[in-house]
């Protein structure tokens, strides 16, 4: 892969993701792209996701609002709101010039007309690779990150790549699989063919989506 920022297009970055890499900054402001292809890789199984009685009922409560690829840019820059991120001016452009061409997809979380939460990634096939997640208020990433599963599940995905597995995405449902495995899941979820078009995002609609489990707060995915 090139290394060079100004050889690096959404053409190449989506030809990334198709041979199991991705893109990470030092900082951001680096100017450089590094690509990365774990030993070990994290996903959650779409048919694992666990949701806990407390998180259900906040689902149900209607205190928030979700939407779909209403605010991609605003979710992105909040994701890269902390003292250390990889997520770098330019891939974040990157990731607006694939928002702009249907191939990035933020969720988002909304209290009022406040955006408190929400979680973005890049779509190719059945795939989906989960970018990052953030919450400025509690459950808000996982409200987001339950709605997407939702959505994904509704729209055919057959893998969703979380790229490193955290302790909050353990207790969600998440695993982590040798790199030889992934790219197996990957190529087959290469040939299928979704469609991220969610059919409901009103709050509480995510609810059903899994079964109890403890969980606690993230801003990130990887």
């Amino acid at each position: 892969m090139p290394n060079p920022v100004e050889d690096i297009t959404p053409q190449i970055l989506l030809r990334a993701y198709a041979m199991g890499i991705f893109p990470m900054a030092e900082g951001r402001h680096d100017s450089e792209i590094h690509w990365i292809d774990p030993r070990r890789r994290g996903i959650l199984p779409l048919d694992g996701f666990h949701i806990s009685r407390s998180l259900a009922r906040r689902l149900r409560s209607g205190a928030f609002q979700v939407t779909a690829d209403r605010a991609f840019s605003q979710v992105v820059a909040a994701c890269a709101e902390r003292d250390e991120t990889w997520i770098s001016h330019r891939i974040q452009a990157l990731y607006e010039q694939l928002h702009a061409l249907g191939r990035a997809h933020s969720i988002e979380v909304w209290a009022g007309d406040r955006l408190v939460g929400g979680v973005y990634g890049v779509t190719l096939g059945a795939a989906f690779f989960g970018e990052s997640m953030f919450s400025r208020v509690t459950d808000a990433s996982k409200i987001a990150l339950a709605h997407a599963v939702r959505g994904l599940t509704a729209g055919g995905f057959r893998l969703f790549d979380t790229q490193f597995l955290t302790p909050h995405l353990a207790s969600l449902g998440g695993i982590e699989i040798p790199r030889a495995d992934y790219h197996k899941r990957l190529a087959e979820a290469l040939e299928g063919n979704a469609r991220f078009d969610p059919a409901d995002y009103s709050s509480g609609a995510a609810s059903s989506a899994g079964a109890s489990g403890s969980t606690q707060d993230s801003t990130q995915t990887s």
